[in-house]
Formats: structure tokens, sequence, C-alpha cells
């Protein structure tokens, strides 16, 4: 029996476990990228460990989410990320090379390596053939220093490709109907596996599409061969040598298969507010648009923006549509001018945005009150945009362009327009100017990593007690995303600081969570977070988990975790439970006690269930924890961190 692709990567990287789907094994790590918002904290935390270098092959630290500088605190945690990549031996990309994601698939991924991301769509890197997965800081940091990082061995799902796309379709709609097939929860443990003759006329910036956004579903990433397509963008990219062919074996067996004739996709859009609400655009054409976004990490590629930028050549935008464009990278933008896009976009009525995530993450281009907003984009949470009473509807660029030429979402197809046929450079432009290689290793020792009034130290768990006997601070529904817990925009310049950044826990849903969670911690008391299913969904951002832990939070009970999100739960010290039976959610209350003795010695003696008491009906609620040794070990002390420190001692 043949390997799939995911298992032949994964097997030669594995340094802990053995590969059998469903145990936990750890994986030696080649790259890692971080970005400004997660990598402060990322770096703070490699600092608290002791370790003195960088054992990857490559690590890089982007500066993209927090370039808006209002204020002194994202300036003073760039210099310090730009500093401590001075020290350590890490490149920098600089504010305004672009998107971490983008640029990191034009200048540094490689075919057949693994790549770790402090940011949930780090699977973008799956375009190249790499095995590339988001995880919290902490995990990225343990990985800088050349620890294992451990995951589910997966189960593989191959999504199996025929056809070729019909114009005006566009890899966008692809990954939407993969949505529309596996849903944005019940994947955990899997990863998705493109083959088929369909991915033959993919490209590569199509292919990382569908792999960035294929983080919506949950998997753990996305892949697709190492082929003559990517060795045609390596070329292009001026590293042809990086290339290596890579395809799983012929007799290959996956757990499941999805078939997909792309001549048969149509364009489709995510309604609010989840990137699983898939519906054709030719159901919802006619509803008034507001604002139409083009960019993210999703769709910002070269051919993005000029297949916009041909569409809207010579034409005029609406009175009533606000039109924004952030091309992914510098690289994009140079060429994107150099080839006349910039000035059609421009004369059209655009608005040009830095190469950053900006509207994406709700930092700007907020749309108005109860507004449409179409978004080239992979999140359409309620309020991801910055303002909680619009509606964001997710689209290929197209499709968006579509919506911006004529003020209200329209089928592509029903334009009257010749599809814009844009191709792949055979050479792109490139420019490494704004990316600062690391120093020889004799010229870091004196370099100062300089820390402004903003940047804290990582807080600490303590010990799991011996009992745990506290209160449900507070109870949510079913699909809380990360963006619930802990909201960006605005907030993200105090990601270095977490006494300030836990102030906005639970923000969207509950102002006074904060108050209540640290009046109970300074009280002894353990608060708990009740959940619904796919508790954590969203992005990677280890502060919410962190910040909950902070406030004194030792424990989630909910009827299921997203992966990454219970991993870095695990890192805080803080207890993933889920219910044996979902129907007891109903006898938790908010506000009532909850009680689970002996939970110390149940997790060292690895029992996969405890029972829990709530105090008001005492019927006995019986709690899953199916965790690992190495995880129970981590619990066991607190955490990641002073877990990672007490093996150095």
């Amino acid at each position: 029996m043949g390997y799939t692709l995911t298992e032949k990567i994964l097997r030669e990287h594995l340094v802990d476990g053995s590969y059998e789907p469903g145990t936990e094994i750890g994986i030696r790590i080649d790259q890692t990228l971080t970005q400004d918002a997660t990598g402060t904290m990322a770096y703070l935390q490699f600092e608290s460990m002791g370790l003195s270098d960088i054992a990857t092959d490559l690590s890089v630290s982007y500066v993209d989410h927090n370039t808006i500088q209002v204020g002194f605190e994202n300036a003073d945690d760039h210099l310090y990320l730009q500093s401590i990549a001075e020290k350590y031996g890490i490149y920098f990309s600089r504010p305004g090379n672009g998107i971490c994601h983008q640029v990191h698939l034009e200048r540094f991924g490689r075919p057949g390596k693994t790549l770790l991301g402090s940011d949930s769509h780090t699977p973008t890197g799956g375009g190249l053939g790499m095995v590339a997965m988001g995880a919290g800081g902490l995990d990225v940091a343990v990985a800088m220093g050349g620890g294992a990082y451990y995951l589910t061995c997966p189960r593989v799902i191959n999504v199996h490709l025929t056809g070729e796309l019909r114009p005006w379709v566009t890899a966008k709609d692809v990954v939407l109907q993969t949505l529309c097939n596996l849903s944005v929860k019940g994947n955990v443990g899997s990863v998705c596996e493109y083959t088929g003759p369909g991915i033959d006329k993919l490209t590569v910036p199509e292919r990382a599409t569908i792999a960035n956004m294929g983080a919506e579903t949950g998997v753990t990433t996305s892949i697709f061969p190492s082929d003559q397509q990517t060795r045609r963008f390596l070329a292009a990219q001026g590293r042809e040598d990086q290339w290596i062919p890579l395809a799983p074996d012929a007799d290959a067996v996956y757990d499941r298969t999805i078939e997909i004739d792309l001549s048969e996709v149509e364009p489709l859009m995510a309604a609010p507010h989840s990137p699983g609400n898939i519906v054709p655009v030719s159901q919802l054409k006619g509803t008034p648009v507001d604002q139409v976004m083009v960019g993210s990490c999703t769709n910002s590629s070269y051919v993005d923006l000029m297949t916009v930028a041909e569409m809207t050549r010579g034409r005029s935008l609406p009175w009533n549509v606000c039109f924004g464009v952030a091309p992914g990278s510098r690289q994009v933008l140079r060429m994107i001018t150099r080839n006349g896009g910039l000035d059609a976009l421009i004369a059209f009525g655009a608005r040009i945005l830095e190469s950053s995530c900006g509207f994406c993450i709700g930092n700007s281009m907020s749309p108005k009150t109860g507004s449409v907003s179409v978004r080239t984009s992979n999140r359409n949470f309620k309020g991801r945009s910055g303002t909680p009473s619009a509606n964001v509807y997710l689209a290929s660029p197209v499709v968006a362009a579509a919506a911006a030429l004529t003020g209200e979402i329209t089928d592509p197809r029903e334009l009257g327009l010749e599809f814009p046929r844009v191709e792949m450079p055979e050479k792109f432009q490139i420019d490494d100017s704004m990316i600062i290689p690391p120093l020889p290793a004799e010229k870091r020792a004196p370099i100062e990593i300089l820390r402004g009034p903003n940047i804290g130290e990582p807080p600490r768990n303590a010990p799991l007690p011996g009992d745990l006997a506290g209160v449900v601070t507070i109870k949510v529904e079913d699909n809380i995303t990360t963006d619930h817990i802990m909201p960006a925009g605005s907030r993200l310049k105090y990601r270095s600081n977490v006494p300030k950044y836990a102030t906005f826990v639970f923000e969207p849903l509950d102002q006074e969570f904060p108050a209540r969670a640290a009046d109970l911690r300074d009280k002894g008391r353990h608060n708990v977070i009740v959940a619904g299913l796919s508790y954590g969904q969203g992005s990677s951002r280890e502060h919410a988990a962190m910040c909950p832990m902070y406030l004194g939070v030792r424990a989630v009970v909910a009827k299921s975790i997203e992966r990454i999100h219970a991993a870095n739960l695990i890192n805080f010290g803080i207890l993933p439970l889920s219910f044996s039976d979902e129907s007891d959610y109903d006898l938790l209350r908010q506000g009532a006690e909850i009680l689970i003795p002996g939970i110390r010695q149940a997790v060292e003696r690895g029992d996969q269930e405890v029972i829990a008491s709530d105090g008001q009906s005492n019927r006995e609620i019986r709690l899953k924890m199916n965790f690992s040794s190495r995880q129970r070990k981590i619990l066991l002390a607190g955490g990641l961190l002073p877990y990672t420190v007490a093996q150095g001692d």
C-alpha cells in the first residue's frame, strides 16, 4: 500500500511517536513564520525559555497586521521584532513588504518542507507542496528553538479534481465548493490533499488560494503536489533550484475521497456570518452593495489584481460604493504598477491600501452601519470587519469586481464583458530590499533588544490544582470564534501587554466578563467557560487562551473545541474538556458552581473521563479529557512555558 503525499512528508520529519492516524506525533519543523500581532509574544516566550539561537533551517518575522500606527504601541513592537530578529538570526520582513503568507510563498516556501506559523492561514504554503500549519505562538517559539511540534497524526482526505475551470470561475470558487462539501466543523485531525487531472492547470497562486481558505474547514492543512506548475512558479521567482517533484504514490489509500468536477463549479459566495454559509452568486444577485474590498492573503496575487484592473479599466465606480484594493505584497504592487493595472484601478475609483492584512482583520476600512460588504478575504465572522452590524460576503476577485461595477451582487457571467485572461508572468519582479537577512552569528552578541513600555513579560500559570472548584463565569453558544474571545481590530496593539489586552476578553459577547473573572480569581476561585460546538474556531491567536488564563480560567467545557485552540488551551494550562453527553450542556448555567474533585490525580493517572457536579441539580456530569501523555505533563506543570523551562533545568 502506497503513501499519500502528506504521509511521505510527515514520515520524513517524524521525531516522536509512530505514524498511526489519530495518535499524537512529534515532527521536525524546517521553517517558521510569525506576524507582528502574534510574533511579539512568541519571541517574548522564546526569550523566557532561555533559548540562545534559532535551530530551524529558516525563520521569518513579518510585520503585516498592525501597520496602522495610531499611538506608540505598534511602532515599539515593530522595533522589538526587528532587534530580536537581528539578535537571533531571523529574517525580518519590514512593514509594507507584504502579507506574510503571500511573501513567504514568493520568496521562502519550498516543496517537501514543514512550515509552522503563528497564523492560522499558514496552510497557504500547501500550494507549493509544503506541510504548512498554523499554531499558537508558544508552539512556534518551541519549534524555533529546535523542539518538535506535536499534532494528531492526520487522516487524509483526497479532494480529487477533474475537468477545467470555465471563464469567470476561479480558485476561490473551488475552495468554497470544498467548504460546501466539508463544512466548517467535524474535520479536526484531517488533511485535505488535492489530486487528479484537474490540478494540472491550476497555478501555484491558485493552489495557494485553495490551501489558504482550507483553514476554514478546520483541517490541519491542505496540500498540493509539487509538479511542473510548482517548478514554473519557482522559476518565475528565481528559485527553480529549490524545486523537487513530489506526489502521492499511485496506490495511496485515503480515508475519504471528495470528487469535484471543475467544469461544473459555478461562482459562489459565503454569505453572513460564516465561511461555510455557501450560496451560488446567481441566488444573491441584485443585493445592493455598499463596499467592495479586494485583497487579503487569500486573493491578492498579481493575476487576481490584474484581472480586477482589466475588468474595471475605462469604467467608473458607482457613487454609492466604496472600493478598496490591498496588494498582497510589494512585489505584486510593483508589478501591477509596471503593467498599468494600478493606474486602471485608481482611475476607476479604487482606494489603494498598504500591502497588509488591514481590512481583513478589522483594523481599517470598516464598513458603515448595517452595510453589505463584499470581500475577497477568508472570514466573515460577525463583527470581524470592525462593524458589528455589517453583513460581509466572501467572494472571488471577479465576483467582487462585478459588484463594484454594478453596485449590487452580480453574476460576472452576466456582465456582458469578455473574460480577461491574465496569465501568471514567466518572470516576477524580484526585490528583496525590504527583507533584512540574518546577521552572521559573530555579529549578534552586542545587539541590544529594544522594548517599549507596552511590552510586558509572558504570564505563567500555576500548576494544576488538586481540585477544581469554580464558577461558570460565562456560557456561550455554538461556533464561538477566537474573534469573539479576543477581538482584533483596534485592540490588536495591546497583544504584548496581556494585563491590558485581557480587559477585552469576550468583549463582543459580554463586556462584564473580565471584571467578573478577575474578581473570582482574586478570591481564589477558578473560572470555567462553558461552550457549544466548534469552540475556538478561526484564527490561531493564542491570546484567546493566554488572556483567559491571566483572568483565572482553569477549564473550558464544550461540546467540541477546534484543533489549534485546544492546543493553545493546553499550552496555557487550561483544561479543554468535552461533554460525554452533549445534552449536559443544558445543565450548566452561567453563574453555577462547578466542582471537579481530584482533577490533578485524574490527569496524572491518565484517566479519560472525570466527573463534575454543578452544585445545583447535584447530577453528575461526565467530561472527556483525551490527552496524550505529553499534554498531561504540560497541564500538570501549568502550561508549556513552565514545562519547557523545567525540562531545561
